[in-house]
C-alpha cells in the first residue's frame, strides 16, 4: 500500500530517468571507501555499470531510492561515507522521531539540528530566523572530498523533506545556495529546490518564509513508521500542498499597488506555474477572486470606518470603476449597502467577512481556517 508520503510527493513518470549519474558515482564512492562491491546494489536498482562511465546518463527515481536503500542497509551507514564515522542504519528515523513530539515546525527544525550533531560534527546544521526569513544553513568542519556535492545536497533534502512531510505542506525555498561551482548536471537543482539558485556561495542553505516555522506538526508515530518504509521519495521529489500559499496570496493582494494583480502575476511572485497556483489554492478551498474579494472587502470596511470619504471615492480606491458596481459587490460580501454598513457602526471579527466569502476561502465563521481532515 502506498504510503501518504508517497501519495503526497510530485512523482514524475514511473519511467522517466532525471537523476544524474553522478548521484548513483557518490553512492560507488560509497562503497569505495569501505572496500565493498556495489555490484549487488546495482544489480537490484536494474543500473548497468557501463552508465557509470557516461556523464550524460540518467536513472529513475526508483532506481536511485532502490540503490540508496541497499547501499545504506549493505554498508551499515545512512550517510553513504561521507563523514568519519557511520551513521548506522535507523539514525535519521532517530532523528525524524526526536522531532516528532515539537510543538510547531519551528522547534521541530531546531531539535533536526541539536540532534544531527550527536551523530557528526562533521557539518553542523543551524537555524536562523529574523521574523520573516527563515535559514537553515550548513557549516563544514571537515573536508568532504569527492562526496562533498553528493553530502550537502542530501543533508539539505533530508531536513527539507521532513518538514514538509511533518507539517503536511509544500515549504516553498526562497533561494538555495552551494559552496560550490555548477556541475555539469546543475539542471536538475531546480527539480530538487523551489527558488534561486546560488552556487559558488560562502556555505551551503536554503531559505524561507519564517511563518512556516509556526505551522503545527501533523503527524504522529504510526504515520511516520508509514513514511519511513519508503522515505527517500520525500528528499528527490517536490511536496505538493502548500499551506501557507493562501496566507502567501493574501499579503501580495495586501499591497495596494497589486489590486490590478491577476493569477498570472502572482503565480510569477510566489515563483509557481499557474497551474500549481490554482491547484494549492484549490487544495486549501480558496480561489484567487475569493482572496481579492476578502483583501477588497477588508480594504473598503477599513475606509468606511476609520474615514469619511465617498463611497464613490472609496469605491475607485480599491479598484471599482463606478459605485454602482463596487457596492453590489460590497453587499454580497457584507449583506449591506456601503452607506448602510457604514452607519451601522463597529463590527465584530466574525462579521467582517460574509458566508458567501468565506465559503470560497476555507474559513470558518470567526475567521478559522478549515483543516482538510476536519
Amino acid at each position: 500500500m502506498m504510503s501518504k508520503a508517497r501519495s503526497d510527493a510530485v512523482r514524475p513518470a514511473a519511467r522517466q530517468a532525471a537523476t544524474p549519474i553522478a548521484f548513483v558515482q557518490a553512492v560507488v564512492r560509497g562503497f569505495e571507501r569501505y572496500g565493498a562491491n556495489p555490484a549487488d546494489a546495482l544489480q537490484r536498482a536494474q543500473i548497468a555499470p557501463s552508465l557509470l562511465r557516461r556523464p550524460e546518463a540518467r536513472v529513475t527515481a526508483a532506481q536511485f531510492e532502490l540503490l540508496c536503500g541497499t547501499a545504506m542497509q549493505q554498508l551499515d551507514d545512512e550517510a553513504l561515507g561521507w563523514f568519519s564515522r557511520r551513521l548506522p542504519w535507523g539514525s535519521y528515523g532517530l532523528l525524524c522521531r526526536a522531532s516528532l513530539s515539537a510543538p510547531n515546525l519551528g522547534v521541530a527544525l531546531k531539535r533536526w539540528c541539536r540532534h544531527h550533531r550527536l551523530f557528526t560534527d562533521d557539518i553542523v546544521l543551524s537555524l536562523d530566523d529574523d521574523g520573516q526569513v527563515a535559514t537553515l544553513a550548513i557549516e563544514e568542519h571537515r573536508d568532504l572530498g569527492s562526496l562533498r556535492e553528493f553530502c550537502l545536497l542530501t543533508s539539505l533534502r533530508y531536513v527539507h523533506g521532513y518538514a514538509c512531510w511533518a507539517v503536511d505542506s509544500r515549504i516553498a525555498l526562497r533561494d538555495t545556495a552551494f559552496p560550490f561551482a555548477a556541475p555539469p548536471h546543475a539542471a536538475v537543482y531546480p527539480l530538487l529546490f523551489s527558488g534561486e539558485m546560488h552556487f559558488d556561495a560562502p556555505r551551503a542553505g536554503f531559505s524561507f518564509d519564517a511563518h512556516y516555522l509556526e505551522l503545527p506538526l501533523r503527524r504522529d508515530e504510526r504515520a511516520l513508521r508509514a513514511m519511513l518504509q519508503h522515505a527517500l521519495p520525500l528528499t528527490v521529489l517536490q511536496y505538493r500542498r502548500d499551506r501557507l500559499l493562501v496566507q502567501r496570496v493574501r499579503e501580495l493582494l495586501h499591497d495596494p499597488a497589486a489590486d490590478a494583480l491577476h493569477a498570472e502575476g502572482l503565480a510569477r511572485a510566489l515563483n509557481v506555474s499557474l497551474r500549481t497556483l490554482h491547484r494549492h489554492l484549490q487544495q486549501e478551498g480558496a480561489s484567487v477572486q475569493a482572496l481579492k474579494d476578502e483583501v477588497r472587502c477588508g480594504r473598503a470596511q477599513d475606509l468606511l470606518r476609520r474615514t469619511r470619504q465617498p463611497v464613490k471615492q472609496i469605491a475607485h480606491q480599491i479598484g471599482y470603476r463606478s459605485e454602482k458596481s463596487f457596492a453590489r459587490a460590497f453587499r454580497q460580501w457584507t449583506g449591506a449597502a456601503p452607506s448602510d454598513w457604514r452607519a451601522g457602526g463597529p463590527v465584530t471579527p466574525s462579521d467582517m467577512i460574509s458566508p458567501a466569502i468565506s465559503g470560497r476561502i476555507g474559513i470558518r465563521p470567526g475567521g478559522q481556517g478549515v483543516p482538510d481532515d476536519a
